[in-house]
């Protein structure tokens, strides 16, 4: 009876264990731990193939008026060919919730970012919105460096002009990224996000 007793509260032990390194979210200067989703061909991604890599992270939404704006305005596709041609992988992530209203199916994805000229690694499929969360990824866009060890070392805001108001504007991501490979550490490391915010599954 004892010995049941015991792998009883074993079970219940680990299981809260589990249970809170599921629900933990990165933190910047932390290891990302590994994630797998599938890409827009329904290709498996996994992110610890890309270890040793500089890594950007956008969260996205065509339907947002933000994310809309900084394509338009060549805001993020700049960046992204700028960035390419330097070695960084980038990232897009969806983790719009199928059963919302802003969902689109892979092959609408494909046409709109291309029509917008974007320039990506990858660009993937988070409906359940696991690594959204294990992100805290709030809005679209949302922007995450990962550096070459495994850490995050950025995560917010593109820039500091959320109204797409200035003439001159900080690119956050820019000067992270520059700073990176300069071998610096990231002078702002975390800015607060702007968008709409991301449609997750209630």
């Amino acid at each position: 009876m004892k010995l049941i007793q015991i792998a009883g509260l074993l079970f219940i032990a680990f299981s809260s264990l589990f249970a809170l390194g599921e629900n933990k979210k990165v933190e910047v200067g932390s290891v990302v731990g590994d994630f797998i989703l599938k890409d827009l061909d329904g290709k498996v991604f996994k992110l610890s193939d890309l270890k040793g890599k500089i890594i950007v992270l956008e969260w996205t939404n065509p339907n947002c008026p933000f994310v809309q704006r900084v394509y338009k305005e060549k805001i993020m596709t700049s960046l992204q060919k700028e960035f390419a041609q330097k070695g960084v992988v980038w990232v897009i992530i969806n983790s719009t919730n199928p059963k919302h209203r802003d969902y689109r199916e892979a092959n609408e994805l494909k046409k709109i970012y291309s029509e917008w000229g974007a320039t990506y690694t990858a660009y993937l499929l988070d409906p359940d919105g696991k690594v959204g969360k294990m992100f805290d990824a709030k809005t679209t866009p949302h922007m995450f460096v990962i550096d070459k060890d495994g850490k995050l070392v950025y995560a917010g805001a593109i820039d500091d002009d959320p109204r797409g108001e200035k003439k001159e504007r900080v690119n956050y991501v820019r000067n992270a990224l520059n700073e990176l490979l300069a071998g610096k550490a990231i002078s702002v490391p975390v800015t607060k996000p702007y968008g709409c915010s991301v449609k997750y599954a209630e």
